[in-house]
């Protein structure tokens, strides 16, 4: 299980109805079904993923979160989760603004490039790198967007969304962000994960 599934899930309340957006096998399902007694559905590019988490008894649906979120009606969910894949979309303004049309708050993580691993990667090596949060080569990352989690914030006050919790993963520990100690999350934490709300 990934380490941010203990962290969204603290972030979610009991008995909320939450969409997973590119729920993969559905573990984080499970997860938040079991701990939270969640009503949880899922939407999943994938197939075969959409098959493996209806074969658990999920209730998943196969679609692209670029296109495919505008069948939901606004507010359908309590939480909007979407765990480290807006760097692979297109048009990641587009999806944030259906994830905050379909649920009443969204939960983003993201893979912060602002990392120092992946800082002195580039300038030491000059080449793109590979972390536990990063882990594929620079020709077969499905990452179109690199995004830092000082960028993130930035990017919250162009699309006027409000940050409810900004939280950063550092060697698997939790710690808040905020306005004082942003450079120092941006240059330490791996991963950013931010409540967010319109």
């Amino acid at each position: 299980m990934k380490p941010e599934f203990k962290i969204i899930s603290d972030l979610i309340e009991k008995n909320a109805s939450v969409l997973d957006v590119g729920c993969d096998d559905g573990i984080l399902m499970e997860f938040l079904k079991e701990n939270k007694e969640a009503d949880i559905r899922g939407i999943e590019i994938s197939k075969n993923k959409v098959q493996l988490c209806i074969s658990k008894g999920l209730t998943v649906i196969e679609g692209n979160a670029e296109y495919d979120l505008k069948q939901f009606p606004e507010n359908s969910f309590d939480y909007v989760v979407l765990g480290q894949t807006l760097q692979a979309f297109i048009n990641p303004e587009k999806v944030i603004t259906e994830l905050l049309r379909v649920g009443k708050k969204a939960i983003v993580t993201i893979p912060n490039f602002g990392h120092w691993k992946v800082r002195l990667n580039l300038l030491i090596k000059g080449t793109m790198p590979i972390t536990s949060s990063l882990p594929n080569e620079w020709y077969n990352t499905p990452n179109i967007h690199m995004c830092t989690i000082k960028d993130f914030v930035e990017f919250s006050k162009i699309m006027n969304f409000k940050i409810f919790q900004s939280l950063a993963l550092m060697n698997k520990k939790v710690t808040n962000i905020n306005k004082s100690n942003l450079f120092i999350k941006n240059l330490f934490g791996e991963l950013g994960i931010f409540l967010i709300e319109k």
